[in-house]
């Protein structure tokens, strides 16, 4: 599972319109949401850093939704955008997941624990938990 991690608003309309998962690494604005959304109208997920998390209004929160939308609270922890312009979720990370659910563990857990070791964010584990792939 990739996300594209977009570093600069300007970034925003040369992105490929497939997207599904996007990192802001800057704190943006309705106008750069409204026009994330129009560039992918495929987009099923946003992340943001947790400080630019609790910037965004309600208006965008209630505009992504009705878009079912995701909004994410989250970072890309070690990824260079200079090397490369996605960030991956290690297959073993995605691995482990089936296997606790296999296990019969319960989301709380799944999600607890898979963060714990990845460091990645509790909302992004439940978001690739609900993900078909994993079905």
């Amino acid at each position: 599972m990739k996300i594209r991690v977009v570093s600069s608003r300007d970034e925003i309309f040369t992105l490929n319109p497939n997207e599904r998962i996007v990192h802001l690494a800057f704190r943006p604005s309705n106008k750069d949401i409204f026009g994330l959304v129009e560039t992918c109208p495929k987009i099923e997920a946003i992340q943001l850093p947790k400080s630019y998390k609790g910037t965004i209004s309600k208006s965008i929160e209630m505009f992504l939704e009705m878009q079912k939308i995701q909004l994410i609270e989250g970072d890309v922890w070690g990824h260079r955008k200079d090397i490369n312009e996605y960030y991956t979720i290690p297959s073993s990370v995605i691995e482990k997941i089936k296997e606790m659910k296999i296990e019969g563990k319960s989301s709380e857990d799944i999600e607890a624990k898979v963060s714990r070791e990845s460091k990645i964010n509790r909302e992004m584990v439940a978001y690739i938990m609900n993900k078909d792939a994993l079905a």
